[in-house]
């Protein structure tokens, strides 16, 4: 049997995702834990685990509350790109900076949407007009959101057949 590259992905099935929801629920939980609720060996769920960080599906980090340490000015900014050859371009130019937290493109009245997390409006400002500068970037659209309700990682159960 041929050894599977890190670059194949496997699909996932159901014990893959229940590892995954007790992750997303919490980061550090054990294994041993993670197995006896699912009634599986410690060594299948660190099998899984290490295939999962192996493959790209997951990645472990420190998920911090933006607003708890200190980033007050949140934006969603409609990027219009002209001539359109140049999306990909500043796409990548956008992606690279740290205040970005989404770039996605789009086929709506605009071609990038990007939101950002800037410590104060004065910082929120200042990479607007930076990215404004781009070559490419034609117009820029920002509004800022006052509140956020929810900032989440997606629900797996909603991938349930």
């Amino acid at each position: 049997m041929a050894k599977t590259k890190s670059t194949d992905k496997l699909p996932l099935d159901d014990l893959d995702f229940s590892i995954l929801t007790y992750l997303q629920q919490d980061g550090r939980v054990s294994f041993t834990i993670i197995a006896e609720k699912l009634n599986v060996s410690i060594g299948t769920v660190r099998t899984r685990f290490n295939r999962l960080i192996e493959d790209g599906t997951i990645s472990i980090i420190g998920r911090v509350d933006p607003e708890k340490v200190g980033f007050r000015s949140y934006a969603h900014i409609a990027v219009y790109v002209r001539p359109a050859t140049l999306k990909e371009a500043v796409a990548k130019r956008i992606a690279v900076l740290p205040e970005v937290s989404f770039l996605a493109m789009t086929s709506g009245a605009y071609d990038l949407e990007v939101n950002v997390m800037c410590r104060d409006n004065d910082h929120l400002l200042a990479f607007v007009d930076r990215l404004s500068t781009f070559e490419g970037v034609y117009q820029t659209n920002t509004t800022i959101y006052f509140k956020v309700y929810k900032y989440a990682q997606p629900d797996l159960m909603l991938l349930k057949r």
